[in-house]
Formats: structure tokens, C-alpha cells, sequence
């Protein structure tokens, strides 16, 4: 369990305050049911550094963190992804089956009020990304941020819904997760479908980065002179910048899925991205190297490598 300075934790990019707020960091999967095609030593010869933020030696499993990003930019409150959702029908999703959460409460320490956010920026359509979306009232779904525009990608919103029947109906959960934490915002009027490239503000862009899923997006700020990426699921463990072609079992279109990181990760080596990952627990955000042909660890946000993108705090 997380005390309060570690689950709310600020930084600051250009004109851009980022809150990150983290509902827990704990071991997951094991990592050869997460990642089937990583060689089951690099968990090993990596063990100094992945362990214990990202990988727990003893029982072989990734560790890896729900979080929420909060962005104060040009005036405007945004959050990024909304966690698994309190209480949800979610059979066979192991621990966001009716899990208990406090996403809403996270927040209001942070000093973020559900009727100040006024955007929602959903990366992907999964369980982990979706699920504070909305709220029980009275029996009844309804938009947990009343004044905010939720931002959909419209190919996620095709496939995970009506229209393609909830995923191709390859799993009961992706109906509920939509009817629960989707359906409700369309409702509601809330609901902004893009695909491609949408601009926010002039600090913040989303991009298509498919493959995860077919609408998955990343993030992109531009502010001053830091630049930072949020990449939402094209990476859930640090191995997958070594070894960029290594999926996560949940990817639907792995080739896809491996060209996209291969491009997002370029970017962020070339232009110094601080790339923010949504499950990486420690730090949380760090920068990526070029090493040959391939991509090497940089530093860790908290290296205080300049005052304006200094360590959470």
C-alpha cells in the first residue's frame, strides 16, 4: 500500500504541470504469460535494475502499476486514462473483477474535483484505462466528470462496440466494459471520436499508435523546451524498450503493435521525449537512448536532469 506522497506525486514540463497518480504497484502476471515470445533470461540478466519496481525476481512475475495522469495545460484540467473503476463486472479479469477502488478520492488529494476536469483522454478501450469514466448513480452509469469532453479513438470505439459487436465477441468482458464505461458517455454527449491526430491545446497532441488495440494512442507535449511522450500500453515493462518486437499477450495486431513502438520509441530517442508509460511503476517516466541499431535505457525522470522535468516530488 502507497502512502500519500507516493500515490500523488508533481512534476512540472514547460507550462505543463503533471500529476501522477498511482492506485497501486504490485507484482501482476508472470512474466512468461505476459511477454511469451521474451527469452526467459532477460528477466535475469536485468535483474539490478527491473527489480523491484518492474519485475520481482522471486516469483518471476512483471510488477507493474495502475496509474492516472493529471495535465494542467493552457488553462485547462486533463486526465489522462481512468484506472479500472470501483466495483465492476469483470469475470475472468483477475484483480479488476469487482475491485475496490479510490481513483476519485486519489485525485481530490491531488486537488482535482471531478466537475474541474475538462478533458478525459481514454489511450485505449481496456478494463485498466476506462473504468473511472463513469459512476454508480442511483443504479445507473453516468459520466463521472459531468464538464469534461471525453476523447475516444473512434477505431477503439468500433471495435470494442455495437458496431463490431464488442470486440468480435472474442470475450463476454469487453460488452460489459463498454456498456458500463463507454456507453454512458455517448449518452451523455461527452463522447469525441478521433482517429489519426488531434490537437488539445497547443501543448498537447494525441497520435494513432495502433497494434495494442486497434485505436491505441499516445500523448504527445510540446512545451518550451521539454517534450514528453504518455504512451499508454505500447510498453508495459522497460524489457520492451531492449527488445522492441516483444508484445504483451494482450496486443491484438502484434506486427502492428511491434511497428508503432519501433516509431514511438525512435521519436522519443531522437527528439528527448521523456516517455510516461502508464503501468511502469518507480519513477514512473524516464528517457531513451539510441545504441546502434537498437534503443538503450536513458535516465529516470528522478535523475533531475533539468529543472523543468526535475524528479516527481
Amino acid at each position: 500500500m502507497m502512502n500519500e506522497n507516493e500515490s500523488v506525486q508533481r512534476m512540472v514540463l514547460g507550462d505543463v504541470e503533471v500529476i501522477r497518480v498511482v492506485e497501486w504497484h504490485e507484482p501482476f502476471l508472470p512474466a512468461a504469460d505476459m511477454f511469451p515470445g521474451a527469452a526467459a533470461d532477460v528477466w535475469r540478466e536485468n535483474a539490478d535494475w527491473l527489480a523491484p519496481d518492474h519485475w520481482e525476481p522471486d516469483s518471476g512475475s512483471v510488477v507493474l502499476a495502475l496509474q492516472s495522469w493529471v495535465l494542467r495545460s493552457a488553462g485547462r484540467t486533463v486526465l489522462v486514462d481512468t484506472g479500472a473503476g470501483n466495483g465492476r463486472e469483470r469475470p475472468g479479469m483477475g484483480p479488476f473483477h469487482h475491485a475496490r477502488s479510490d481513483l476519485l478520492g486519489l485525485l481530490a488529494r491531488a486537488g482535482v474535483r471531478p466537475q474541474e476536469v475538462d478533458v478525459v483522454v481514454n489511450t485505449h478501450l481496456h478494463v485498466d484505462h476506462v473504468g473511472w469514466n463513469t459512476v454508480d448513480a442511483d443504479g445507473q452509469w453516468i459520466p463521472a466528470f459531468p464538464n469534461a469532453q471525453y476523447l475516444i479513438p473512434a477505431a477503439d470505439d468500433f471495435h470494442y462496440g455495437p458496431d463490431n459487436a464488442y470486440g468480435n465477441g472474442a470475450q463476454e468482458v469487453d460488452r460489459l466494459i463498454y456498456e458500463d464505461s463507454i456507453a454512458p458517455v455517448h449518452r451523455a454527449g461527452q463522447a469525441v471520436l478521433w482517429d489519426g491526430h488531434h490537437r488539445i491545446d497547443e501543448h498537447l497532441t494525441l497520435e494513432s499508435a495502433p497494434g495494442h488495440t486497434p485505436g491505441s494512442s499516445v500523448l504527445r507535449l510540446a512545451s518550451g523546451s521539454d517534450r514528453a511522450v504518455f504512451v499508454g500500453d505500447l510498453l508495459h515493462s522497460p524489457v520492451q524498450i531492449l527488445h522492441p518486437c516483444c508484445n504483451s499477450s494482450a496486443c491484438l495486431a502484434p506486427e502492428q503493435a511491434v511497428a508503432s513502438r519501433r516509431r514511438i520509441l525512435g521519436r522519443a530517442a531522437d527528439e528527448r521525449e521523456l516517455l510516461v508509460p502508464a503501468h511502469f511503476g518507480g519513477a514512473g517516466a524516464l528517457e531513451v537512448r539510441r545504441d546502434g541499431g537498437r534503443f538503450a535505457i536513458g535516465p529516470w525522470a528522478t535523475a533531475n536532469r533539468k529543472k523543468s522535468a526535475s524528479a516527481f516530488e
